[in-house]
């Protein structure tokens, strides 16, 4: 009988306890009675905090309570979320509680809280997989540590897919009196959620206050304004709701890198004096101050060279074999002793224009080049012993950046051009690098034998270790550059125009972070072609890109089109004027035969386009 009893007592304890978790779990039904909370009738976000309870978003505390004013927790957050997406958050079934096996009450309990914080801990896993917490470290997100308005909004918005857009650094300081303390990280998702109306300052919308923690009271306006519910987004006060000011005017800045790369490919412009004039006369009208053409391409130097002429059997050319039939003997005959990059400069530096040639092909050449068909031992290979490899329509071959001979080759070209030419720089791109699966020919793989007690390299090319060995030795390849440009030439720019990071290392084995840091790279222009808009902002806002900014003029690549491949002048613009708007030095172009043609818009359209974004004259950084 006494037994019987026990047992009903925690039979009937027990299910108290299951009622109560439930209740904070919140996976039990919330009637609209269960709405009204003893604390919030007249808080501002009361009509937000019964509207979502209603809605079982909020869950009711077993006292009755919500606290509006205390602090909102990580878990508390996810919770909000995988109510608010059941449809995108998926939390894993725990097992039942196995009430036979306990015969302490307390052991029942701390049996419950324990599943409580599982449980928390998959939803908060379950958001994350859902993209909520993209950005945010696991030591950052725990639990029952509060959030802070930054974190909430800077989630939200990436969470949600906000869209980014050209103003966002100018509308957040129209905007917020604080605007200088959002954190740099965090101001592009912050100002798409503040153009999207979801961001709620009470009681004053001008400070965003990013560092402090939100209120739960807070978090409810926040989960109103981001409903697809016109009636629940209204529940949120007006007053409260941070409304986006347009910015002034941003006036062209003064100062301002303003470039082209000049190619031979699809263009005429380097191929006569009349060209070239009529290209700069061009550019400078249009307040451009810097030309970037190239002088190593398709297996040829664009200026006569010496040491091209030794191992190439030509000094220099011009035409590209687009056709693969082989050098043009007859075009590059009726050059004569024509040196276009000569013509350049004196065109050029009258205008006030700087003229830095660009190294276009970097250790690539085309496979049926005489650079290849003369050098095949320069040339790298894949594990399976293969070395050509498809570009388009066209077959490319990759000399060895290890090699001596390749080295030596490379600095006595740039060597021939700094001694020559009264150039303002010299330039690499992304191809003074090497594809990943690169680098098993015998010479690399006898290097790296030398270098590691007779061990071969790995045969997974993405080997970590394999890949920061090529990557380091091409770094130090790149300090020898430096050391020929500067040697040669103590004033001129070494600029470097790569592909993001680490696109760029994860690809070409080109660590131009390293370089930056080594003090080999003194401007950078970081190639973002990008039609989206959104990825094209977002490209720019990753860490290194930043990091870059802060220490030398860092520019950023812009796609004028392709033969088939046009860009509208407005998206042009709009791309500049992001740049302008995330401090960056500024932009080239890429290239100038598409600035005017292969698109529907006329030359003379696309002239007006950039004097509107260029109607100033401008120095270089």
């Amino acid at each position: 009988m006494q037994q019987g009893r026990w047992l009903k007592s925690q039979i009937t304890l027990l299910a108290a306890f299951l009622l109560g978790l439930v209740m904070v779990l919140g996976t039990g039904p919330i009637t609209p009675a269960q709405t009204v909370f003893n604390d919030v009738d007249k808080h501002w976000a009361g009509d937000c905090i019964n509207a979502l309870a209603s809605r079982n978003i909020i869950e009711r505390t077993p006292d009755g309570w919500f606290r509006p004013d205390s602090p909102t927790t990580w878990g508390e957050y996810a919770k909000l979320i995988s109510r608010t997406f059941p449809e995108r958050i998926t939390i894993p079934e725990l097992p039942s509680l196995p009430v036979a096996l306990f015969t302490d009450p307390a052991e029942v309990e701390q049996w419950a809280e324990q599943l409580a914080e599982q449980k928390l801990a998959l939803t908060l896993q379950a958001v994350a997989q859902a993209n909520f917490l993209s950005g945010y470290s696991h030591a950052e997100v725990q639990p029952h540590q509060t959030i802070t308005r930054t974190q909430a909004i800077v989630s939200l918005a990436t969470g949600l897919g906000y869209p980014y857009f050209t103003t966002a650094h100018a509308t957040l300081k129209a905007t917020f009196n604080d605007a200088a303390f959002i954190p740099e990280y965090a101001k592009e998702a912050v100002a798409a959620a503040l153009r999207q109306g979801i961001v709620v300052n009470y009681p004053n919308p001008r400070l965003f206050a990013p560092n402090q923690v939100v209120s739960r009271g807070e978090m409810a306006a926040l989960f109103c304004r981001i409903s697809a519910d016109p009636s629940l987004r209204a529940q949120a006060p007006t007053e409260a709701i941070a409304v986006p000011q347009s910015p002034d005017s941003i006036p062209p800045p003064s100062t301002e890198l303003r470039g082209v790369w000049l190619t031979n490919i699809d263009s005429q412009v380097l191929f006569s004096r009349e060209a070239l004039e009529s290209a700069i006369d061009t550019l400078a009208a249009l307040n451009f101050n810097t030309v970037y053409p190239t002088v190593w391409n398709w297996g040829y130097t664009l200026y006569p060279s010496k040491t091209a002429e030794r191992e190439i059997g030509a000094k220099q050319g011009l035409y590209p074999d687009l056709e693969g039939t082989g050098r043009n003997e007859a075009l590059e005959a009726a050059q004569a002793d024509y040196d276009m990059l000569k013509e350049l400069i004196e065109l050029a530096h009258p205008q006030g224009m700087s003229v830095i040639p660009w190294f276009e092909f970097g250790f690539m050449a085309p496979a049926d080049s005489e650079l290849a068909r003369r050098h095949p031992d320069w040339l790298t290979q894949k594990r399976d012993g293969s070395y050509i490899v498809p570009e388009g329509s066209h077959l490319r071959v990759w000399m060895n950046p290890f090699h001596p001979e390749v080295q030596r080759f490379m600095l006595y070209l740039i060597n021939d051009l700094m001694a020559n030419y009264d150039v303002d720089g010299f330039q690499v791109d992304d191809h003074l690098g090497l594809p990943t699966e690169f680098g098993y020919d015998p010479v690399t793989v006898s290097l790296y034998q030398q270098e590691h007690d007779g061990q071969s390299p790995p045969n997974n090319p993405r080997d970590p270790e394999w890949m920061r060995w090529r990557a380091d030795k091409i770094t130090e390849f790149m300090g020898q550059v430096f050391q020929v440009v500067k040697g040669r030439k103590p004033n001129a720019i070494m600029s470097i125009s790569p592909n993001p990071h680490p696109f760029a290392y994860q690809h070409f084995l080109q660590n131009w972070v390293d370089w930056r840091q080594r003090g080999y790279a003194e401007e950078i222009i970081i190639q973002l072609y990008r039609s989206d808009l959104s990825r094209f902002i977002w490209e720019m806002n990753q860490p290194t890109a930043r990091r870059a900014r802060s220490h030398v003029p860092t520019g950023i690549g812009i796609l004028t089109g392709l033969r088939n491949l046009p860009v509208p002048i407005g998206r042009i613009q709009e791309q500049i004027k992001s740049v302008r708007d995330r401090s960056y030095a500024g932009v080239s172009f890429f290239f100038y035969e598409s600035l005017w043609n292969f698109n529907s818009e006329s030359p003379e359209e696309r002239a007006a386009g950039l004097q509107a974004v260029f109607p100033n004259s401008a120095r270089r950084p």
